[in-house]
């Protein structure tokens, strides 16, 4: 009778276990599929945060800008003059950016991007071949002749993370039927591109 107890128990145990672990499992899963997005070059890892640190650091560079030209370009100003160098295996999280002070394109453009995000601006990173960079509304007078992608009828302007000291409304040097897909940061979701122009 005792032993049959202790058998019961243990296939008990076993059986909660297992259930435990699928259920871990299907977290896991659930968190990767959130961040990764299939392109014509293979994946794509989403590597965006809302940490404070980050929060801290965007109002902290733009704290003395009065435009959103200001505030966009302080942030683009801080991205562009980390160092670029190639990171072969794994995305960083944009803090591991600031930490090691390199990145490349995917590095330097989760960080921008989280930035954009803490002071509430609309941005999408958008993919092309091997390469991704930022594009981003920006209302001001300073870029009324400068070129920006129009998608869906609205005017962005790209921000390139990897060129120093480049401006709001970086020259896109791909063609349009290049541009693999445009995503939503924070959903990890690809936008419906319905027309896509780049003009003035």
């Amino acid at each position: 009778m005792k032993q049959t107890i202790i058998k019961n128990f243990s296939l008990m145990v076993i059986a909660i276990s297992f259930i435990l672990f699928v259920y871990m499992l299907v977290g896991v899963v659930g968190i990767v599929q959130k961040r990764q997005i299939g392109t014509n070059d293979g994946i794509y890892t989403n590597r965006v945060t809302n940490s404070q640190e980050i929060k801290a650091k965007a109002f902290e560079l733009t704290k003395e800008c009065s435009s959103e030209f200001c505030e966009v370009q302080r942030l683009l100003d801080y991205v562009t003059h980390i160092p670029y160098k190639t990171n072969r295996f794994q995305a960083h999280t944009p803090q591991r950016t600031i930490q090691l002070n390199f990145g490349d394109c995917d590095d330097k453009s989760n960080l921008l991007i989280s930035m954009l995000y803490a002071l509430d601006k609309e941005a999408y990173f958008v993919l092309v071949p091997k390469h991704i960079f930022v594009m981003v509304p920006v209302k001001s007078k300073i870029l009324e002749d400068t070129k920006g992608l129009w998608v869906n009828g609205k005017k962005y302007f790209i921000l390139e993370s990897t060129a120093k000291g480049s401006m709001i409304g970086f020259p896109l040097h791909y063609k349009l039927k290049q541009i693999n897909v445009i995503v939503d940061p924070f959903t990890n979701k690809k936008v419906k591109i319905d027309t896509i122009e780049y003009k003035l």
